[in-house]
């Protein structure tokens, strides 16, 4: 048993963490820091949890041997600048805050990308977990960047749901605005962009072509739907390339690739990804799905704890779909 605590306890993805930590079998849960609800229930909050917890918010991280950092981007460094962290204690920051710059203080954060680092991950004692974007887009394309095969301009559109954004509310993403609509946010210009570029560039072994990104809104809670394409020049029949990208994941418990089409529901609730590659005009195509909140946030936060504690890679992330 490990014993961990939560900073930045009352947002989606300190919720979310918690209802895969509360049934992890290798995991104690130390304490849930947040600034604003100490001394308050977690299931006044977080009011599914009611019935499965009885602890309370805190002040103080106590003594854990791992500490999730759930702030807002650009706080995890005050956080850590403000609190005496033990040097024994492995920390996994869901921010962006060292994701591109990994040296602070004295610690080094290794990107936690479990399907590229797992070697690196396991010796880790710091993690920066990926963002949610960055993950999906990433394992649609690292496998022509381990081909070396990213050599022409790449093109993405991805549409996210409502939790995204963040719990606190703002004008789009209050329920008026979102239902029934769709946006386009950060267009070429989203922060993601720096650790896709960056992850793809020492995998390619040399730097990446131009990636044309446009993010969307969508109508929904939970979930990201990744349209990906760039010209194909490679000397592979379209069969082998699905069958490269098969064998480049044989390892990886959470990602499938799917000879049928995909649609987002197959994954929501999960810490699943699926692809579907397909080709078209000298254009391969890939569609990637996850979860923003498990695969995109906390569960691959759970999935780098057991990588860096030596449990199995899966334990306390085998979740329940929702079919409908």
């Amino acid at each position: 048993m490990i014993k961990v605590s939560i900073a930045g306890g009352t947002g989606y993805t300190a919720g979310e963490l918690l209802r895969i930590l509360i049934h992890h079998p290798q995991v104690q849960i130390e304490s849930v820091v947040s600034t604003t609800s100490v001394g308050v229930s977690l299931s006044s909050v977080h009011r599914d949890l009611l019935g499965e917890t009885d602890l309370n918010f805190s002040d103080s991280i106590g003594s854990p041997d791992v500490l999730f950092l759930c702030l807002g981007h650009g706080i995890s460094q005050k956080f850590l600048q403000k609190n005496d962290i033990p040097a024994k204690c492995k920390i996994i920051d869901l921010g962006n805050d060292f994701r591109l710059e990994p040296t602070f203080q004295n610690r080094t954060f290794v990107y936690g990308l479990c399907e590229q680092n797992k070697e690196a991950i396991k010796k880790a004692d710091n993690i920066a977990n990926p963002g949610c974007f960055a993950t999906g887009i990433l394992l649609a394309l690292l496998p022509l960047a381990n081909m070396k095969e990213l050599k022409n301009e790449i093109h993405i559109h991805a549409i996210t749901g409502s939790t995204g954004a963040g719990k606190k509310p703002g004008e789009t993403t209050h329920f008026s605005y979102r239902d029934s609509n769709m946006s386009v946010y950060k267009a070429f210009d989203h922060q993601h962009l720096g650790e896709i570029k960056k992850t793809l560039s020492l995998d390619q072994a040399v730097s990446v072509p131009e990636i044309q990104f446009v993010p969307m809104r969508g109508d929904f809670t939970r979930g990201i739907f990744a349209s990906v394409y760039t010209k194909w020049n490679g000397n592979m029949s379209d069969e082998e390339v699905i069958t490269y990208y098969k064998d480049y994941y044989k390892d990886s418990p959470f990602v499938f690739v799917s000879d049928d089409n995909i649609s987002l529901k197959e994954v929501v609730n999960t810490n699943k990804v699926l692809l579907h590659i397909s080709f078209h005009n000298a254009y391969i195509h890939i569609t990637s799905i996850i979860d923003n909140l498990t695969k995109g946030a906390s569960g691959q936060a759970v999935q780098n704890m057991n990588l860096m504690c030596g449990f199995e890679e899966t334990e306390g992330l085998h979740l329940k779909g929702s079919a409908f």
